[in-house]
């Protein structure tokens, strides 16, 4: 029962933080500056998982591959878990 209990909680978060970068992304398409109150809530949310992220990433221009990455590892996470 504790197992279960577990592996849904777990399930729960990664879904969650899924939804945060996905959300960051279309975010950074609209207001790229997390201007409004959401804006800033998303982005202080999830900078610090893309920033070690980004770190380790090389150089790619304007685009940030980051949340691609953290997104697949999410996604390897849920399988796992299930």
């Amino acid at each position: 029962m504790g197992a279960a209990f577990l592996a849904n909680f777990l399930r729960f978060l990664v879904i969650g933080l899924w939804l945060l970068i996905l959300a960051r992304v279309i975010l950074s398409w609209v207001d790229p500056g997390g201007r409004t109150r959401l804006g800033a809530f998303v982005v202080s949310t999830t900078e610090p998982i893309l920033a070690p992220v980004r770190r380790i990433l090389p150089p790619t221009g304007m685009f940030d591959l980051s949340p691609l990455i953290v997104l697949l590892i999410l996604g390897a996470i849920m399988r796992y878990v299930a």
